[in-house]
């Protein structure tokens, strides 16, 4: 599986331990960055990480910032991203199974680089329910988000 992964200055140092665990589970990283400590807005990173999922150059993504949270509401500003912030094992394979998941965002500041594979590990190996009910669900969220346009005045 290729993941593109991407974080902010307040993800920096997890997302090497990230990277590292994604490649012992078989999966091919595109790092986006950051590359250092220097100040980065998670949205720019979102700009980055997204687009991969959404061309098929990655199957998933996963953000990294200080709380997962700006990092979960910039990728979910992009149509066809459903991102989570997974600070959990649980909702780290459910957020796939049941609501189609595509970009998993965890805080660095919150998790340590232990919980952090954990929830890799499940999220990566979580695959998208055949059950009629979340398929329903997920269409209907695809349906709200192509409704979104008509929502804004001009």
């Amino acid at each position: 599986m290729k993941i593109s992964l991407g974080c902010d200055h307040a993800g920096f140092q997890l997302k090497a331990a990230v990277a590292e665990h994604l490649n012992s589970l078989g999966c091919e990283v595109i790092d986006h960055g950051c590359h250092s400590a220097d100040a980065v807005d998670f949205p720019d990173i979102a700009r980055l990480v997204c687009p991969a999922v959404l061309n098929g150059e990655a199957e998933r993504g996963i953000m990294v910032c200080g709380t997962g949270v700006g990092a979960s509401i910039a990728a979910n500003k992009i149509p066809g991203i459903r991102a989570a912030v997974c600070h959990d094992y649980h909702s780290a394979h459910q957020s796939v199974e049941h609501d189609d998941v595509n970009i998993m965002c965890i805080g660095a500041q919150i998790v340590g680089a232990w919980l952090a594979k954990d929830l890799i590990t499940s999220f990566v190996q979580a695959t998208f329910s055949t059950e009629e009910q979340f398929r329903r669900r997920v269409e209907k969220l695809a349906v709200l988000e192509r409704e979104a346009a008509q929502y804004m005045k001009p």
